[in-house]
């Protein structure tokens, strides 16, 4: 390609002149004087990953094997999934403390309908959704319109719902999930060629995404970065998810007798609502609205957004998603009590601040979101093959969430150009 240079508008915006915003070297240069200027995302988190992956397989021989692999991602999935949930409303500079009872609430709601009232388990599970949908609205009612602090209500959720999952658990306490289609989302492998099928659609989405892209840029006559970006992309995810499918179509069944190979059946479902929620919030005006809202509250409702029905529509998404992270994890365990999901959300926003979205509001994507909660699936994982107590767990990953915060508060700093002072 033998573009030209022709303007400059600073160090991250060297547009040539037919069109291509910059070459390889430029993005790289401008990628590395954002970090520099504060935004770094989840560099910190994705360096987070390498360095216990490293230290791990040194100190534990099981856990860079296939089946603590696969084990990694099956614990993962339910984190992932609260710490996206919890992403719509971080985005807004808001908080939803009671998204783990949530999730626990609405599964008790659908294991006791099945099993108690005998209601279909479809049925049932659109009951729990529904359950999730109303928590949102009555959430997004008494912040957005009556203007409680989000801290407060949600508070008052995450107690009532424990009594309200008591209640519908009733004295036996336990309910063991008997639909097997449920059970199946984290118990159950894809066939080998089903993972290999997985990875050319993924490919195949990330092609015709940039692409979409490309164009859409091209019609709005602003310009596109260099095409060798959209082959880099595409090789990085060719290389990253061919070694995942490999390791996870190997046998990893303890038996001789019984094979055991294939990507978990969750993976697929979780790709899925992340490149869905990324969707949203990256090319829909919805998305814009919400990092607009979560960036200048005022100045969002001065350029005519409806601060209200954002902050609403942030609270219902939230909420519907801990229900889906509640239904993995009932898959996961096998059944449900009344304590579920009491514990898992302070993870979530754990998971969410150390992949990088900000408590601050406007910052942040669901990708980061998702490989902090690897960091945290990684840390109680090898901590757990390690055989150390619980509570180093728990110190582990408060220390890596002080860590994270500060480097959120310290890169808004540098990016504003001012340093607090006491």
């Amino acid at each position: 390609m033998t573009d030209t240079q022709t303007t400059a508008s600073g160090p991250d915006a060297v547009l040539i002149a037919s069109g291509v915003e910059g070459g390889v070297r430029d993005q790289v240069r401008a990628w590395w004087d954002r970090v520099r200027g504060g935004e770094m995302g989840a560099l910190p988190a994705s360096a987070g990953i390498v360095v216990l992956t490293v230290l791990f397989t040194f100190l534990s021989p099981f856990f860079l094997t296939e089946r603590n692999f696969a084990n990694l991602l099956t614990q993962a999935a339910t984190l992932v999934m609260l710490a996206m949930a919890l992403t719509f409303v971080l985005l807004l500079g808001e908080i939803d403390l009671s998204a783990g009872v949530t999730s626990g609430m609405t599964m008790a709601l659908f294991v006791v309908l099945d099993n108690v009232f005998a209601v279909a388990w479809p049925i049932a599970l659109l009951a729990a959704f529904g359950a999730g949908l109303a928590t949102g609205l009555f959430i997004g009612f008494f912040v957005a319109r009556v203007g409680i602090p989000s801290f407060v209500v949600t508070l008052g959720l995450f107690l009532g719902f424990q009594g309200l999952a008591l209640t519908i658990i009733g004295d036996g306490g336990l309910y063991r999930l008997q639909v097997r289609e449920i059970l199946a989302i984290q118990n159950s492998n894809m066939p080998v060629w089903g993972g290999w099928l997985m990875l050319v659609v993924i490919l195949g989405v990330v092609a015709a995404t940039s692409v979409l892209d490309r164009r859409r840029r091209t019609r709005a006559g602003v310009p596109n970065r260099t095409v060798t970006l959209v082959w880099v992309k595409l090789a990085v995810v060719l290389v990253v998810g061919g070694a995942v499918v490999a390791v996870l179509s190997q046998n990893r069944s303890a038996s001789p007798a019984a094979i055991v190979a294939g990507v978990p059946v969750v993976v697929p479902i979780v790709l899925t609502i992340l490149w869905l929620g990324t969707f949203l919030l990256d090319r829909t005006r919805f998305g814009r609205y919400v990092y607009s809202v979560g960036g200048n509250a005022e100045a969002a409702r001065r350029a005519g957004i409806n601060v209200r029905m954002i902050r609403w529509s942030g609270f219902v998404l939230c909420s519907t998603l801990a229900v889906v992270s509640g239904l993995l994890s009932i898959s996961k365990v096998g059944s449900v009590d009344a304590a579920a999901g009491r514990e898992i959300v302070l993870s979530g926003v754990a998971a969410a601040v150390v992949g990088g979205v900000s408590l601050f509001g406007g910052r942040g994507r669901l990708l980061h979101a998702a490989v902090g909660a690897l960091v945290i699936a990684i840390i109680t994982n090898g901590l757990g093959l390690l055989n150390l107590p619980a509570g180093v767990n728990f110190m582990v990953t408060g220390s890596v969430l002080v860590l994270a915060a500060t480097v959120d508060a310290v890169s808004r700093s540098r990016a504003s150009g001012t340093v607090r002072r006491n």
